[in-house]
């Protein structure tokens, strides 16, 4: 019993992590339809921008955090504008193929610049501390509970952006229906830019909270990380924040029961499978819903 609790805690403090990035990607479907693969990694440039502020400027976590959200949340503008805007009026196609473009372009730009090497983050930079409970049969350590906290703080003031700002406002009247809100004066093109940088500086802070936990980061860092968080997006339902939140919680509790019971060389198959399996059988994912399309 105690083994499945301590499973179940590594499985929260993962899929908090999967949420943060799945909420990128579900904010950008609902908004254009488009599925950014690029996302992961831009995980993994928030990584890279956290470490180098501790290791060069010599700040702490949470400063670091906020600068690599802010730079990856000038980096999600700036690929909008140069490469998804020109073919907001493509098929659907061409803009999946860009973003895969996109998402090689970052990962071997970083190995050219940085070199393909792991860095691990300086000594002391974040020094463990574990809590015991139930006479040391259940342990929770602080980066747990630093991934933890940090991750529901950023998603509750995320549903109040949407909920309760102009802004938030503007993003659900786009992503209902573009047209409409261009007619009711609506500046869909600076809606999209927001919903872009938002996810972006979301994906960023995972990126740090992943360098973080691991310890390490790398220029690939973000492949697989970013195809699991996409994948718990289409779980929730794909183009819904709630779902997106349920299906990375549901992703991390899945991977960790999975290497904590059987094999960690089966987590990611699993997580692949489930993937299938709700595409078979629910493709609209837990919270969407099936809705006619007119001919």
């Amino acid at each position: 019993m105690y083994e499945f609790f301590q499973q179940m805690l590594n499985g929260v403090s993962l899929g908090s992590i999967y949420a943060l990035i799945a909420l990128g990607y579900t904010m950008v479907y609902g908004i254009i339809n488009l599925i950014n693969f690029a996302h992961g990694d831009i995980m993994m440039v928030g990584a890279y921008v956290g470490f180098f502020s501790i290791a060069i400027l010599g700040v702490g976590v949470v400063p670091a955090m906020v600068f690599a959200m802010l730079a990856c949340a000038l980096l999600g503008v700036v690929i909008e504008k140069l490469a998804y805007k020109p073919l907001r009026n493509s098929t659907r196609i061409a803009a999946l193929i860009t973003a895969i473009g996109v998402s090689l372009f970052l990962e071997y730009a970083t190995i050219w610049l940085l070199t393909p090497q792991q860095r691990s983050f300086p000594i002391g930079t974040f020094p463990e501390k574990n809590y015991y409970f139930f006479d040391q049969q259940l342990v929770l350590t602080n980066k747990d509970l630093f991934v933890l906290v940090a991750a529901v703080a950023l998603m509750v003031l995320l549903q109040y952006i949407v909920k309760h700002t102009r802004i938030g406002k503007s993003m659900r009247a786009v992503s209902q229906d573009m047209e409409a809100a261009m007619l009711m004066g609506i500046n869909v093109d600076k809606t999209i830019s927001y919903t872009f940088a938002i996810g972006s500086a979301l994906a960023a802070a995972a990126g740090v909270m992943v360098g973080v936990y691991y310890n390490t980061i790398d220029p690939l860092m973000g492949i697989i990380p970013g195809l699991k968080a996409f994948v718990a997006a289409v779980i929730g339902g794909i183009g819904i924040i709630p779902g997106a939140m349920m299906g990375g919680f549901v992703m991390g509790i899945l991977e960790a029961l999975v290497s904590g019971y059987g094999s960690s060389l089966y987590r990611d198959a699993v997580a692949f499978a489930v993937l299938i399996l709700i595409l078979l059988f629910k493709p609209t994912g837990i919270f969407g819903k099936d809705t006619g399309e007119k001919v």
